[in-house]
């Protein structure tokens, strides 16, 4: 079961810092796998800027946060 958000909708979260090699293929699958009610967080340990106009180009948006030097969050939801 995925958590809710305050709106309401569910929440997916992928860790791309515990998949070995290159996490964009995995990224994608999981943005393709979301309904229109889901949203997906993402947590990495850089600012994955060149995400950043894929998402775009895919018709997303996306919130980004730092809690710490070492972890980044973006949370992503259908536009």
């Amino acid at each position: 079961m995925c958590p809710h958000t305050t709106d309401g909708s569910e929440q997916k979260s992928l860790d791309v810092r515990e998949i070995d090699g290159e996490p964009f293929n995995d990224i994608i699958a999981a943005l393709d796998g979301l309904s229109d009610d889901e949203s997906l967080l993402l947590i990495n340990s850089f600012e994955p800027k060149p995400l950043y106009d894929v998402l775009e180009q895919r018709g997303f948006e996306y919130e980004t946060t730092s809690p710490d030097s070492e972890t980044w969050h973006i949370e992503i939801t259908a536009a």
